[in-house]
Formats: C-alpha cells, sequence, structure tokens
C-alpha cells in the first residue's frame, strides 16, 4: 500500500514556497520522495529555503520567476523542463491577503490580490499543463480557503479571489483529465502562518477562531501535507474537480 502514497522518481514545483505552506508542503514532499523545486520572487529566501531542505537531505531546485508574469513563468518552466527535466507536481500555493472594510478597499490592493491570487494559478497552471498534456500524466493542485466557501468582514476581495480558484480547479480538471492530469484544491481552514501572523496575535480573534472551530483551536502547517501527498499521488488517481478542506470542520458547522 505504501506504493500507493510514494513521491519517488517525481518532481513537484511549488510556488511560493521560500515559507509558510509553501515552505511545509515542499518539505513534505520532500519526506515523501519528490525532488522538489522552489518558487519565489526573493532570491536569498529562496536560497534559505534551500539550504534548510538540503540539510534535511531533499534534492532540492530553486526557480526564482514572478508568479504574476506570464511571460515570464512561461520562460522559467520551459527552460527548467528543457534543462532539469518533467515537472510532474504543480502546487499553486502563491497567495496574499488585505484587509479593509469593502467600502475603502483600495483599487490597487484588488488588483494585486486579483494577479497574485488567481491570475498566478493561471499561468502557472498552463505553463506547466502544456508540457504534462504531452507526456499524458500530471498533478495539479491549486492552494484555495475556507473563504472558497465562506466569507468573513473585511477580506471580500480576497474571497473573490479564492472563489475564482476553486472554480478554475473545475475548469482544469474539465479541461485536462482527458490528457491524465488530476486537477484539484485544498482549502486551508485557518493556520498559523506568516499570512496570519496578525490575526494569531490577537487574543480576541485567537478566542473566537477556537469556539467558532469545532478541533477548538489553530492549524499547524505540517498537518496540510498529508492532504498534499495524497494528491500528488497515485491514490488519487480517479480525483478530480475536488477542493479538499483541511479545517478542523470549521466549513461543517455554523
Amino acid at each position: 500500500m505504501s506504493s500507493l502514497f510514494s513521491l519517488e522518481g517525481h518532481r513537484a514545483l511549488i510556488t511560493g514556497s521560500s515559507q509558510g505552506i509553501g515552505f511545509a508542503l515542499a518539505a513534505g514532499l520532500a519526506e515523501a520522495g519528490a525532488e522538489i523545486v522552489l518558487n519565489g520572487r526573493d532570491a536569498a529566501k529562496l536560497g534559505a529555503a534551500a539550504t534548510a531542505l538540503k540539510a534535511k537531505g531533499a534534492r532540492v531546485h530553486e526557480l526564482a520567476f514572478d508568479a504574476t508574469d506570464h511571460d515570464a513563468v512561461r520562460t522559467a518552466v520551459d527552460g527548467f523542463e528543457a534543462q532539469s527535466g518533467a515537472i510532474d507536481i504543480l502546487i499553486n500555493n502563491a497567495g496574499m491577503q488585505h484587509r479593509t472594510e469593502l467600502e475603502n478597499f483600495p483599487a490597487d490592493a484588488f488588483e494585486r490580490l486579483l494577479q497574485t491570487n488567481i491570475a498566478s494559478v493561471f499561468h502557472v497552471g498552463q505553463a506547466v499543463a502544456r508540457h504534462m498534456i504531452g507526456r499524458k500524466a500530471g498533478k495539479i493542485i491549486n492552494i484555495a480557503s475556507v473563504q472558497t466557501a465562506l466569507a468573513r468582514p473585511g477580506i471580500a476581495p480576497y474571497t473573490a479571489t479564492k472563489g475564482a480558484v476553486g472554480n478554475l480547479t473545475k475548469g482544469m480538471a474539465t479541461d485536462w483529465a482527458k490528457h491524465g492530469l488530476q486537477c484539484n484544491a485544498i482549502a486551508p481552514g485557518y493556520f498559523d502562518t506568516p499570512l496570519n501572523a496578525a490575526l494569531v496575535a490577537d487574543p480576541e480573534f485567537s478566542a473566537w477562531l477556537e469556539k467558532r472551530t469545532p478541533a477548538g483551536r489553530w492549524g499547524q502547517v505540517d498537518e496540510l501535507v498529508g492532504a498534499a501527498i495524497f494528491l500528488s499521488s497515485p491514490a488519487s488517481s480517479f480525483v478530480n474537480g475536488h477542493t479538499l478542506y483541511v479545517d478542523g470542520g470549521i466549513t461543517a458547522s455554523l
């Protein structure tokens, strides 16, 4: 049974993987046997992340590009495939947050959210899928959110982008399943990450979250690894267009 979840012989590109959820997923997939391609815009942070993974025995590449730049993405992905080999697994993790009441939400912040949270999924997904389609195999995992299904005050544009990630995932599966690709999403609940640092530091919010979440606590990033390994492995060979909520039960309970 262990072969169902083995990633030996596979290579995974994770966008936004120099810290937080992306780094945790990179480390987890490496432990399952995958060769890792780290991505980010900050070369120094990328190098530090690569060094940390290599110290644990991981096989790591660094691929710095801006996931919101269509041409840069195509150049980086095509160049890597030509020089280093196939990208078998893609995790579209790059994302950002901006919290402001909707009536005062800055237009430029809204545009940045659109580009970072949804356009990047299209750009990188398309660039990598073109190669996967030729090989008739590939795994694409998009990082969605509980905000794919729910909303909270002050983050309406973020909620819109994560709803779009959920539907783009369905569209990818609809177009690409016939080519042997499995395209799914992971929707994390509230996790202790740099993106949520302000909320984690707010005792009032943490108290509300603990009461609102059936599990009664914040999630830890390592708790996303199992879902990522499942969706990256042969075990999910007939799973397509699905959003897997890893949220301590928050979307199941009023």
